[in-house]
């Protein structure tokens, strides 16, 4: 069946003029249902690596010209929008706080809480996770197990373009108050943000543990401990500081993946 919507999601995307046919539409609706039930990612773990399914970024965006924007009521609340919320919480053992919102087509496994929040369409998210007031999970993301979304965290949105990989947080993470990572960067299983670390794909991270810097781009280590930092960089008007994000050592043994924030990083000393 899979293989089916495969060849059909793509041949809609390379003639357009099919999503007039109702079987088209039943296609693309398909997709999405999948997405919602968790029975299909936009990119799931490979061995070590992630793998996106491209098709599958494609039914999402061919999912929008197939709906219609209508006026969605929940209580004393009003929204006009093309995709539906998601519905129906206590069968899927997920708790939802007032004021927070899940798109129809993101999947919430069971245990998830979601305090006032935002989980966007086409992203995944595991068993065991929070999603901390006002973060947001944007379109296509995948966070793992055990997660820590905190208060402001902000995971960026990637459909386009459509062979881009989703932001990755994997399990057993911690990202503290106001971190932002967007453009397909990937944090490694069991790592520590501490507050207001930002990383896109030209963020340099910096391993300063050792006697010698090891600079990535792109990709947190597994068990790093990272905080803000800044680094001199020339301009035509001077020199001037850079944000970064330090890593500054490894997530210890004796650090249970249950511990808080402030826990994992007072091992180095460091407030969150």
């Amino acid at each position: 069946m899979i293989e089916e919507l495969k060849t059909q999601i793509e041949s809609i995307w390379n003639d357009r003029a099919l999503l007039k046919e109702a079987s088209s539409k039943e296609a693309i609706r398909e997709v999405i249902e999948l997405l919602d039930k968790g029975k299909l990612r936009v990119a799931e773990k490979i061995a070590t690596d992630w793998q996106v399914h491209e098709w599958v970024k494609k039914a999402i965006l061919l999912y929008f010209p197939i709906c219609e924007s209508k006026t969605i009521e929940a209580g004393p609340f009003e929204f006009f929008d093309k995709i539906p919320t998601k519905k129906d919480y206590a069968s899927q053992q997920v708790r939802v706080v007032p004021q927070a919102i899940a798109r129809y087509g993101s999947y919430l496994a069971p245990n998830v809480i979601m305090m006032p929040s935002y989980v966007n369409i086409g992203a995944y998210v595991d068993s065991g996770t929070m999603v901390d007031t006002w973060a947001t999970v944007g379109s296509a993301a995948q966070i793992g197990k055990n997660v820590h979304l905190s208060g402001g965290v902000g995971i960026g949105g990637v459909l386009e373009p459509v062979q881009a990989t989703p932001v990755i947080v994997e399990d057993n993470c911690f990202l503290g108050s106001r971190c932002i990572v967007v453009e397909g960067v990937k944090i490694r299983s069991e790592a520590v943000l501490a507050a207001n670390v930002t990383i896109t794909q030209s963020t340099k991270i910096i391993d300063v543990s050792g006697e010698t810097p090891i600079e990535y781009k792109g990709e947190v280590p597994e068990r790093s401990v990272v905080i803000p930092g800044t680094y001199p960089k020339k301009f035509a008007a001077g020199v001037y500081q850079v944000a970064c994000a330090l890593i500054i050592g490894k997530r210890k043994e004796s650090t249970d993946k249950k511990t808080s924030l402030n826990d994992a990083l007072r091992d180095y000393h460091v407030s969150a």
